[in-house]
């Protein structure tokens, strides 16, 4: 009788971690939202350091047309990604809301280029839901989740997936060859 039971407690285990990992479990917190587009996006705040206005910025030749090019912030620079391109969206012209959010993502401080910033928000765990699936060919996976509040959905970013291996490996590039062109006209 004892070995029944453990079959059915081991089934039963087999079948709750199962579910589990089939099932994605979202922490609520607070979320930095933004726009791209009239569409609402979210952020997790941990991951942002600073908002700030628009800034010049350096073309970095031979990037992805994404990668906008690097800014100069105290000392630092910075790459910055435009996330309308990232996307496929079209771009638009600068105006007095568009700003650049620096976040750390991917293991690099890069800024991000929005529309605009909304605020801060605190979504409850059970107010987000899985990102819907779209089929095999269209990829997903840097949505954490859709975040409801205020009677509206906000597409709740994954940042560190949003973009690819290759993608940061470019950032990489572009910065490191935006640091050595730094120095070598500080040297003449």
């Amino acid at each position: 009788m004892a070995g029944v039971t453990t079959k059915n407690s081991d089934a039963s285990k087999a079948d709750r971690k199962e579910e589990a990992t089939s099932m994605q479990h979202h922490e609520g917190g607070k979320f930095l939202t933004f726009f791209l587009a009239g569409e609402e996006y979210g952020l997790e705040i941990l991951k942002v350091r600073e908002i700030i206005g628009m800034m010049n910025i350096t073309p970095v030749p031979r990037t992805p047309d994404f990668i906008r090019g690097v800014i100069n912030l105290r000392g630092k620079v910075i790459p910055i990604v435009d996330l309308r391109l990232k996307f496929g969206m079209e771009t638009t012209a600068k105006t007095d809301e568009t700003c650049v959010i620096v976040v750390q993502a991917a293991g690099i401080q890069m800024g991000i280029v929005v529309d605009k910033v909304s605020e801060v928000l605190d979504i409850a765990g059970e107010d987000i839901e899985d990102s819907p699936s779209f089929g095999a060919d269209v990829d997903t996976e840097y949505i954490l989740g859709i975040g409801k509040s205020q009677g509206r959905v906000k597409l709740l970013l994954d940042i560190d997936k949003v973009l690819s291996e290759k993608d940061t490996t470019a950032i990489k590039k572009a910065t490191g060859s935006a640091k050595k062109e730094e120095e070598a006209a500080e040297t003449t």
